[in-house]
């Protein structure tokens, strides 16, 4: 998937324009980064494109995942994206549906295994049958 097919698709779940989706993916991406360790970061940006690679790219401290629930990084997006918390957490799950779309199942595995229970409600989306069908 191009860099612009997944911006165009985080817009249409989210209902903004791409310039707001822009945001909010950044903002989603970064958080995700955070969250995972520094080698699950590498692999899953090796399979995106360039622009969110770069968004992705993982520092001396961010080899160790931090530890932290689904409040939390619904919290971060939303302070990153300049947007209230329903409208991170709808990102959130728009961005794990695209980035679901975008990348091979068993690197969607490989992020989501590393995230606790608590994530179910964002990622559970990008997991239902028919998530890669939905369509404004």
């Amino acid at each position: 998937m191009n860099y612009d097919t997944f911006v165009d698709q985080v817009a249409q779940r989210t209902r903004t324009s791409s310039d707001q989706a822009v945001a909010l993916t950044r903002a989603t991406l970064e958080t995700l980064a955070e969250r995972l360790t520094g080698g699950e970061v590498l692999d899953l940006a090796a399979q995106l494109p360039r622009p969110l690679q770069l968004v992705l790219k993982p520092s001396p401290r961010t080899e160790s995942a931090e530890r932290f629930g689904a409040a939390e990084f619904v919290a971060r997006v939303a302070v990153r994206a300049g947007v209230g918390e329903p409208a991170a957490r709808d990102a959130a799950r728009a961005v794990f549906v695209t980035l679901r779309e975008a990348i091979s199942g068993g690197e969607f595995d490989d992020v989501v295994v590393q995230l606790p229970r608590d994530y179910r409600d964002l990622v559970e989306p990008a997991m239902a049958p028919g998530a890669t069908l939905r369509r404004s």
